[in-house]
């Protein structure tokens, strides 16, 4: 019969650092995205409406769920371009560049983004896991795979699963490697023992609220999608507010910020696992990046979870970058996208990238 301990054994064997179980239940905490939803948090991210009363219990998600094996992937590469930041002894966020001398407009990508598509290769280990399960029982078993874009609140049942608990950002905190972790799991219809759930180790820390630039955190654990910055680098599907344009500074997808700065992060391990190693660099300047063509930028993108967001919604990103560089000698690049090329960058005629080059050059005047 297989038990916990085999599934937790077999699972670090294809490469997940953590694994849990959760019972299959609609665990109180679910409860509350209904009213997360009502504030109008979501912003455009109408699907999770749709998917609410999925949420609200795992076995909507698997009728026959009697347990949930959740995972923790670590996807830190420590990579040095990123923005840091210090505490002193106020226990007060001191933000610095790791790289003071970096052009303005170099860009920045979230982490999880720039290795692998974690989807597919989360997915694809995640299928390994069921089929060992399946030779291992020697019979029948109903499971289903979850990785983000499945209708499960993931988070929830990684802290019921022991994985850790949920941080005052919203992400969940492991003690020993933080919280740069891709979170999947299956639902199955087995007999597991469940594990204990960890204790919320946060305390009075603030830092995260802090240290958000677009006041993102409303409260602890709770984030207004609509101000924070990988919402509107990714999830805005037409013109970002412009408003909020300022604060996404120099943020191509997504943004880590809040995790930057949390302490549990200070010394987190970095992952030798070639799958996360980065293939999308944040070295690369927004006006250069803007003169690719867009067959350039599809390539410089590919093979990574950027590919989820549409060319055009990359150089409006970027067109943003270049309006927030504080550079005026940027803004000729504007004209000159795919380096002028004839045809080279269709995407740049979207509207929405108009709309952004126009900002981004009324911006620029405003500074020279």
């Amino acid at each position: 019969m297989l038990t916990t301990d085999d599934v937790k054994r077999r699972a670090r064997e294809l490469g997940f650092d953590l694994c849990g179980v959760a019972p299959a239940a609609a665990l109180p905490e679910l409860a509350r995205l209904d009213d997360w939803l009502a504030r109008g948090y979501a912003g455009e991210m109408v699907y999770l409406h749709k998917q609410a009363a999925v949420r609200r219990d795992i076995r909507h998600f698997l009728p026959a769920a009697r347990a949930v094996i959740v995972t923790g992937t670590l996807y830190n590469t420590g990579d040095a371009d990123d923005s840091a930041a210090f505490v002193d002894d106020d226990d007060a966020p001191l933000p610095r560049s790791r790289q003071a001398s970096r052009p303005p407009d170099s860009v920045r990508v979230a982490r999880y983004a720039r290795g692998a598509d974690y989807h597919l290769v989360l997915a694809e280990r995640l299928e390994r896991l069921v089929e060992w399960m399946r030779a291992e029982h020697g019979s029948a078993i109903d499971a289903r795979i979850f990785v983000d874009k499945h209708h499960v609140q993931e988070r929830t049942y990684a802290a019921y699963a022991g994985l850790g608990w949920i941080g005052k950002n919203g992400c969940l905190i492991n003690p020993d490697i933080g919280s740069w972790l891709l979170l999947a799991g299956v639902a199955v219809d087995l007999d597991l023992t469940p594990d204990a759930p960890s204790p919320d180790q946060c305390g009075s820390c603030t830092i995260c609220l802090d240290a958000c630039p677009t006041a993102a955190i409303v409260e602890p654990t709770v984030v207004d999608a609509t101000k924070c910055i990988a919402y509107l680098t990714i999830e805005v599907q037409g013109e970002v507010p412009e408003p909020q344009r300022a604060g996404i500074g120099t943020h191509l997808f997504g943004c880590d910020i809040c995790q930057e700065v949390c302490p549990w992060n200070l010394a987190a391990p970095i992952t030798t696992d070639p799958a996360w190693q980065p293939r999308v660099s944040g070295e690369a300047g927004a006006a250069e990046l803007w003169q690719r063509s867009d067959q350039e930028l599809h390539e410089y993108v590919k093979g990574s979870a950027m590919t989820h967001a549409p060319l055009a919604r990359l150089r409006r990103n970027l067109a943003t970058i270049i309006g927030n560089a504080g550079d005026a000698r940027l803004g000729a690049v504007l004209d000159a996208p795919g380096r002028g090329v004839r045809n080279a960058a269709h995407s740049a005629g979207a509207p929405i990238v108009a709309d952004a080059v126009a900002w981004a050059r009324r911006r620029l005047d405003a500074d020279d």
